[in-house]
């Protein structure tokens, strides 16, 4: 028997030309974060993911930092990658009144009739949309969209109204439905928002300030140049 004839088993050919790129997948989120002070939000259009990291705005008065967003470029993929989004996240903070300013931070728990208020306020009145600069695609209302599940605790009262309040107040966990089968597509060179709509039955914020911080959930795709 000659080795010529020997077929099953046999190494594969090496291709005589080395690939040009190689592509990366991974799983990655994106987030984005406003602030809303205490005033009327009725009627209101309010876009995230257009400030980035060192940036002013969202309806904050001081520089956003990584806990309200990783976007180095507004309305941009971080890195410039391609990116599919499979599910989107809103999840309701509050805060006190100095939020924005130095040394404070985002650890009031929604635990006052007001505050419970103002939870509820966002997630039955607030509808998030895509907005890709020429067009608009609306996703969904917020009670839909993942963390933004409701307000779960308890609030007793004592006295001549006073307020005691028991337990901690907050958003339940939602599941990600969103986008399972067709994910949105973002290319590296597209420019894109998220807006935050609210009808005119919304009532205005009331005693604290509330974040929502809406989180993209998906996975990239890089591509590699090789020399």
């Amino acid at each position: 028997m000659s080795y010529g004839q020997l077929s099953l088993g046999a190494p594969p050919s090496v291709p005589m030309k080395q690939p040009k790129a190689l592509f990366r997948y991974g799983e990655q989120s994106i987030w984005s974060t406003h602030m809303f002070a205490s005033a009327a939000i009725a009627d209101s259009n309010n876009r995230l993911f257009v400030t980035p990291q060192g940036g002013v705005g969202q309806g904050f008065t001081r520089q956003l930092t990584i806990g309200e967003t990783n976007l180095k470029e507004g309305g941009r993929v971080p890195n410039g990658v391609a990116y599919d989004v499979f599910g989107v996240s809103a999840h309701v903070m509050a805060t006190s009144a100095d939020n924005d300013n130095a040394g404070s931070d985002w650890d009031v728990p929604i635990n006052s009739a007001a505050q419970v208020e103002n939870l509820v306020n966002v997630l039955n009145n607030g509808v998030l949309a895509w907005d890709f600069t020429q067009t608009q695609v609306d996703i969904a209302p917020m009670n839909l969209c993942g963390a933004g599940g409701g307000v779960f605790g308890g609030i007793g009262t004592v006295g001549a109204g006073a307020l005691r309040t028991s337990g901690h107040m907050g958003n339940g966990a939602g599941s990600i439905w969103m986008y399972r089968k067709h994910p949105v597509a973002l290319p590296g060179s597209t420019t894109f928002a998220i807006v935050l709509r609210f009808g005119n039955r919304a009532a205005a914020i009331d005693t604290s300030q509330i974040g929502v911080k809406v989180t993209l959930i998906g996975y990239y795709k890089n591509i590699i140049e090789i020399g």
